[in-house]
C-alpha cells in the first residue's frame, strides 16, 4: 500500500498534467487482458497522449479546479483516462481502433477544448482527418501550382529541341534558304546588262567655217 505522501505526490502530478491538456477521454476497461492493455498504451503513446488507470476519488480530486472537473465528477465503476495536449483527432482515432479490436475497452465520455462530448461525438471525431493529414493536404495545394510551373519550365528546352528536329526532318530550313536566294535574284540591278551596247555620246556640233576676207 502506498504511503500518504506517495498518494499526495500522485495526486499533484496528475493534477498538473490534467491542467495542461486539451483533450481527455474517459473509458472503462473491465476484463481487458494484459496483452490488450499493452497494445492500448502503445497506441495512445504513438498518438502523442498518455493513458492511466485511475481511482475514482483520485481522478475527481485531480480534476477539481481544471477544465475537466465536470467530466471526472461522481465516477463509478472501473475507469481510466486517455489525455493529450496535441491533436484530439489522433487520440480519438487510436482509441477507436483499439475499442474495435478489444470489446472490453469502451468509451464513457470525453472532453475537447473545454467541452464535454458524448460517445457518438468521440467516434465522429475519430472520422475526421488528423492534423498531419490536413497539413499534408494544405501543403499539396500550396505546392501544386509551383510544381506545374516547374514542369512547364523544365519542358521548354525539350520541346524546343523536338520542334527544331522536326523542322530539319521536314527540310524547312533548306526551303527557307532557297526562297531567300530567289528573292535576292529577283532584285533589279542598277548596272547595265553585260553585252548591251553602250549609248553613243551626242555628236559635237560642227565648227563654223572662218570668214575670209
Amino acid at each position: 500500500m502506498k504511503k500518504r505522501s506517495e498518494k499526495q505526490q500522485d495526486l499533484d502530478n496528475l493534477k498538473t498534467e490534467l491542467a495542461k491538456v486539451s483533450t481527455v477521454i474517459l473509458t472503462t476497461f473491465q476484463g481487458i487482458t494484459v496483452e490488450s492493455d499493452t497494445k492500448l498504451r502503445r497506441a495512445v503513446q504513438a498518438a502523442g497522449g498518455k493513458y492511466k488507470v485511475v481511482k475514482n476519488t483520485l481522478a475527481e480530486r485531480a480534476g477539481a479546479g481544471t477544465p475537466i472537473e465536470n467530466l471526472l465528477k461522481d465516477l463509478s465503476g472501473t475507469n481510466s483516462i486517455a489525455y493529450s495536449q496535441n491533436d484530439p483527432v489522433a487520440l480519438a482515432k487510436a482509441l477507436t481502433k483499439v475499442a474495435k479490436d478489444v470489446p472490453a475497452f469502451q468509451f464513457k465520455a470525453g472532453l475537447v477544448e473545454g467541452r464535454v462530448i458524448s460517445i457518438a461525438e468521440i467516434q465522429q471525431l475519430a472520422n475526421l482527418p488528423s492534423k498531419e493529414e490536413l497539413i499534408s493536404k494544405v501543403m499539396f495545394l500550396l505546392n501544386a501550382p509551383a510544381q506545374r510551373i516547374a514542369m512547364v519550365l523544365n519542358a521548354l528546352p525539350r520541346n524546343l529541341a523536338i520542334t527544331v528536329s522536326e523542322a530539319i526532318k521536314a527540310n524547312k530550313f533548306a526551303s527557307a534558304g532557297a526562297g531567300a536566294g530567289n528573292a535576292g535574284s529577283g532584285e533589279k540591278s542598277s548596272e547595265p546588262a553585260s553585252g548591251a551596247p553602250e549609248a553613243s555620246p551626242e555628236a559635237a556640233p560642227a565648227a563654223s567655217p572662218e570668214t575670209t576676207a
